[in-house]
C-alpha cells in the first residue's frame, strides 16, 4: 500500500485556504495610515471580545513581604474585574531616586510566576530559569521597579475548580472563553490593563516609562497588550513574535496563541501599526522551533516598513539569540534601555 492521499490531512485544505485567504487589512503603504490604523485596532478589538476591566484605583492587598538584597518584595493581589483575582509580585528597589520606570513580567507556559522572581519551587523550575526568565529579579537589579504577574491559566490562576481538565493548562479556559465570545489573549490582555492602572498609580513609578516584556505566551500577550493599551511604553515580546503562516498555522501550539478569523483581516507583523509609534523591541531566538526565525524576519520585515511610514524608523529592532526558545537577558535589556529614556517622563 502506497502513502495515504495527503488530501485525507485537514492542513492540506487549511494551508491552501490560508495562500488564497485576501488579507485586506494588510500593510499597503500607498493607504492613508491613520485611517488604517484605525480600522486595524477596531477589527483587532472584535476579534478580541471583551477587553475590560474595573475603573478607577486598584484596591492591591499584600499578602506577604521580604526584604531581599537590593529590593523588596511583596506578594500582592488585586481585581480586574470583582470576580476575577490576580496574584503578582511587586519588587521595589531600595535606592531610587524620584520616580522610576515600572516593568510588567510575563512568563509563558510554565508553573507560574515564581519563575520571574527566581523562586524554584518545581523540580524544573531551575531549568525554567536557567533559561533567563528570572525576568523581574533583572529588572529590579537594573533598578527598575517590577510586577511579576500571574497570567490566567498558570501558577495559582491554574483551573481547580473543574473536575476533569486538559493536560495543557490552559486549552479548558481558551474552549470555555470562545463559547462566550471572548479569547484567553482578550482577557489576559485586560489583567495587564489593570497592571498598567496599579502602576501609574504608585507614588515611586514613572508613569511615561511602563515597560512589558515576557517569553513565549508571555511575549505574545505583551505584544497584544502594547497594541491595545498606549500607556505600554515600551514592548519587548521574545520568543513569540512570527508570520502566523510559519508559527501558529504550521507547528503545534497551544490554543491561547489563535486570534479567531485573525487571517481573514491581517497578519500579526500588521498589527504593529497599533504600537508604533512606541518602541517595539523584538526578541526571537535561531533556534526556535516553534517560532521559526524565517518567518520572524518576514513578518519583522513589515514591521520595519509600518515603522518607516509612521516616521520612527528606529524604534522598531529586532535582536536574535544563538540559541532557542528562551529569553535573552543580555539582548534585551540594552535594548529596552536604549528607548526608556526616550519615553521616560512622557519625552515621546
Amino acid at each position: 500500500m502506497g502513502l495515504p492521499d495527503k488530501r485525507l490531512s485537514p492542513s492540506y485544505f487549511h494551508t491552501r485556504q490560508m495562500r488564497r485567504m485576501p488579507k485586506p487589512l494588510a500593510f499597503n503603504p500607498a493607504a492613508p495610515f491613520e485611517r488604517w490604523r484605525a480600522q486595524v485596532r477596531r477589527t483587532l478589538t472584535t476579534l478580541l471580545g471583551p477587553v475590560e476591566r474595573e475603573t478607577g484605583p486598584v484596591s492591591a492587598r499584600v499578602l506577604c513581604e521580604e526584604e531581599r538584597p537590593g529590593y523588596l518584595l511583596q506578594k500582592i493581589s488585586f481585581r480586574t474585574l470583582p470576580d476575577v483575582l490576580n496574584i503578582a509580585y511587586l519588587l521595589i528597589p531600595e535606592k531610587r531616586q524620584g520616580r522610576v520606570p515600572a516593568v510588567i513580567c510575563l512568563q509563558g507556559h510554565s508553573t507560574g510566576c515564581h519563575i520571574s522572581i527566581g523562586k524554584p519551587i518545581y523540580p524544573q523550575d531551575r531549568k525554567s530559569i536557567g533559561g533567563g526568565r528570572d525576568i523581574a529579579v533583572q529588572a529590579v537589579r537594573r533598578g527598575y521597579v517590577a510586577l511579576a504577574l500571574e497570567q490566567r491559566c498558570f501558577g495559582e490562576r491554574r483551573e481547580r475548580l473543574q473536575k476533569v481538565v486538559s493536560p495543557h493548562g490552559c486549552h479548558d479556559a481558551v474552549m470555555h472563553s470562545l463559547m462566550l465570545g471572548r479569547t484567553m489573549i482578550g482577557e489576559r490582555v485586560s489583567d495587564v490593563m489593570r497592571a498598567v492602572d496599579f502602576l501609574t498609580q504608585q507614588e515611586f513609578v514613572d508613569p511615561c516609562a511602563i515597560v512589558c516584556t515576557g517569553n513565549s505566551g508571555g511575549g505574545t500577550v505583551t505584544f497584544y497588550a502594547a497594541c491595545l493599551d498606549r500607556r505600554i511604553s515600551v514592548a519587548a515580546p521574545s520568543c513569540a513574535f512570527c508570520a502566523w503562516e510559519d508559527s501558529i498555522m504550521r507547528i503545534y501550539h497551544c490554543a491561547d496563541n489563535y486570534v479567531p478569523r485573525g487571517l481573514c483581516s491581517f497578519g500579526m507583523e500588521d498589527l504593529a501599526c497599533l504600537i508604533a509609534p512606541r518602541p517595539l523591541v523584538v526578541i526571537a531566538g535561531a533556534e526556535d522551533p516553534i517560532f521559526p526565525l524565517a518567518g520572524v524576519k518576514k513578518a519583522f520585515s513589515t514591521v520595519r516598513r509600518i515603522y518607516c511610514r509612521a516616521g520612527v524608523p528606529d524604534r522598531a529592532v529586532l535582536a536574535v539569540g544563538k540559541e532557542g526558545h528562551r529569553y535573552y537577558p543580555d539582548l534585551a535589556w540594552p535594548l529596552i534601555e536604549r528607548f526608556v529614556p526616550i519615553v521616560a517622563t512622557g519625552k515621546t
